[in-house]
Parts: C-alpha cells; sequence; structure tokens
C-alpha cells in the first residue's frame, strides 16, 4: 500500500491542515521499462506554497485531488526490464509526497547514496545547493571583497548563499529572526555579522553593519525587507530575487518595493533567477560544493521530521522559522 497526501483545496494564507488529506493506494503493476521507487525523504520549501495558487507562473499548479508535490530521494525495489535502473540505485525527482512511486525514470537522476547520505541530495548537493551556488556566484556575480547581505540568511538557500560567499572573500552579513540563529550565522557558519529583524531596526542596522553600503544582496523574502535593502545598495550592486516568503501567504495583494529607484540612481540591477534554468551544469557545482563539504569550508543543516502525517504542521515551519538549514520530511517507516 502507498501512503500519499493529496492536496484537496487551495489555501487562503497560511495553509491549514485541512489543505490536505492522506489516502491509501495499491501500487500498480509495472509496465514494461519502469521502476518503483520506495522514497525515504521528502523535500521542503517555500516554493511549494506558491504551486498552491491557481495562478500563471513558472510551473503549473498543483491540482485539486493531485499527490502534493515535492522534491524527493529513494532507493529502486523493483524494476520491469528497466534500460537504465536496476534495484538498489538511489534516485533523486519529483516523487511528491508519498511513500512509493511509479515511474519510467524520465527527470530522475542517480545518485551516490554511499558517498553522502541521501539527506544530503536534498539540502546542499540538492536544489537549495545549487540555487545558492548559480545564484550568488552566476546572478550575484560576487566578486573578492564584496559586500553580500543574505536575508533568510538561516535557512537552506540562505546559509549556503552566505557560506560561499566567504569561501569567495567576501564580507558577508546575514539578517534572521532571533539571537539563537543570528549565533548560529557568526559562531557556526562564520558569517562577518548578523542583523535580528525580529529586535533590530532594519535600515539602521544595514546601516551600521553597512556603513558603504551593499554590493549584492541574495533576497529570499521579499516585502519590506527587500524594500530596506535597496536603500542601502552601493555603485553597481546587484539583487537577486530569489524568493519572498513574506509574502506567499497574503491574504491580499503581494507588498512591491517603493524604493526601485535606488536601481537607478547606482546604476544597479535586480534579477530574478530560477535553478532549473542552470540544470546543465549541476553537475559541476554539485562536484565543487562536494569538494567544499569535505574541506570543512561548507557546513550543511537539516531539519528532519517524520511522517506523512505530520507533513501539515512541519511544512509551516518554513514560515513560522521555527527551524535551522534545510527542512525535510523522512517518509520511509
Amino acid at each position: 500500500m502507498n501512503k500519499q497526501l493529496i492536496f484537496k483545496k487551495r489555501p487562503i494564507g497560511l495553509p491549514k491542515p485541512d489543505v490536505w488529506e492522506i489516502e491509501e493506494k495499491t501500487n500498480p503493476e509495472l509496465k514494461e521499462g519502469e521502476v518503483l521507487i520506495e522514497q525515504h525523504y521528502v523535500s521542503l520549501d517555500p516554493a511549494m506554497r506558491g504551486w498552491m495558487n491557481d495562478v500563471k507562473s513558472y510551473i503549473q499548479p498543483i491540482g485539486i485531488g493531485e499527490v502534493m508535490r515535492a522534491g524527493s530521494i529513494g532507493k529502486v525495489v523493483k524494476v520491469n526490464n528497466h534500460p537504465k535502473y536496476k534495484v538498489g540505485d538511489c534516485l533523486t525527482g519529483w516523487g511528491g509526497v508519498q511513500q512509493f512511486v511509479v515511474t519510467n525514470g524520465k527527470e530522475w537522476h542517480k545518485v551516490d547514496d554511499t558517498i553522502a547520505p541521501m539527506s544530503l541530495y536534498l539540502s546542499a548537493l540538492g536544489m537549495p545547493g545549487m540555487t545558492a551556488y548559480f545564484g550568488i556566484l552566476e546572478v550575484g556575480k560576487i566578486k573578492e571583497n564584496d559586500i553580500v547581505l543574505v536575508s533568510g540568511a538561516a535557512g537552506a538557500v540562505g546559509s549556503v548563499v552566505g557560506q560561499i560567499a566567504k569561501i569567495k572573500g567576501c564580507r558577508v552579513i546575514g539578517i534572521a529572526g532571533g539571537k539563537e540563529k543570528c549565533d548560529y550565522l557568526i559562531n557556526e557558519l562564520g558569517f562577518d555579522a548578523a542583523i535580528d529583524y525580529k529586535t533590530e531596526e532594519l535600515y539602521e542596522a544595514i546601516k551600521e553593519k553597512c556603513p558603504k553600503g551593499v554590493d549584492v544582496y541574495f533576497d529570499n523574502v521579499g516585502g519590506e525587507m527587500l524594500d530596506v535593502a535597496l536603500a542601502n545598495l552601493r555603485m553597481r550592486a546587484r539583487v537577486v530575487i530569489c524568493g519572498a516568503i513574506s509574502q506567499y501567504n497574503n491574504e491580499e495583494k503581494t507588498i512591491g518595493p517603493s524604493n526601485y529607484l535606488s536601481l537607478l540612481v547606482n546604476r544597479a540591477t535586480m534579477q530574478g533567477m530560477l535553478v532549473m534554468d542552470y540544470a546543465n551544469d549541476y553537475g559541476k557545482a554539485a562536484k565543487e560544493m562536494g569538494m567544499w563539504l569535505m574541506q570543512g569550508k561548507l557546513k550543511n543543516t537539516e531539519a528532519i521530521y517524520e511522517g506523512i502525517e505530520n507533513f501539515p504542521e512541519t511544512f509551516t515551519r518554513l514560515f513560522t522559522g521555527d527551524k535551522k538549514g534545510k527542512l525535510l520530511l523522512k517518509i520511509k517507516e
């Protein structure tokens, strides 16, 4: 039997548990060229909230009655004459929030869980890590001695962005919520400074810690935080729009920046980025990130919870800030 989390209705604001419903179905017989994957972990990401809205975006919205979309990783437990995969192979792809997946293997990728734990392929060596790598290097175009400001800095993407910027010789300031997270950024991840948006006045704090202004602002939060950052840009600054977690659960219209003329004054650029645009170069990025991990230059933090039935509660941690690093749900019982 396959336990699945089914998307039942489109939420308004922060999703409540009744947005989903658990169903159990018998796994179908495999057709020629198909495999059965037993899933071990699914990835929980802020972007999932946007996929629930019936609006035009970079990806189709999740359909009512479909398995909740999510990145995942697991092992092949059954094969019907597949040309590429065999029993025991570890595969990562878009398996959704369910225990088993039947697939022809298209858009799934084999990884080696003997050299790194499975969860790492959903965190630093997965989409969050790839997003951070290409976002800060290709879009942010960082160079040595740049002043880099990162919002959502204790999250899955932000924490890696800051560390990559440090590896490349930048001065890095992270914005996070609460003393514990700010201490984590400085003491564990090596950020040069941190700003607690819950207790500090944001404009003054950025001004104090970035007196010469900001060369690169990597934005995971949007809203007021983006607006304040725009007011503190240096000449030729780059603003990377990766996410807007402060806006995803708005019940009214999205709050946009009013300080956009700072881009004109400072001849700055603001560019959105989607990690899938860099898919052809994932291998190169994973190789370099893997080297940094082995050298201890890059640290990976995961918050792992268990059980499909705990998905709604776990998902809300993305928006309450009640976690550090990459949020994962363990599916295999």
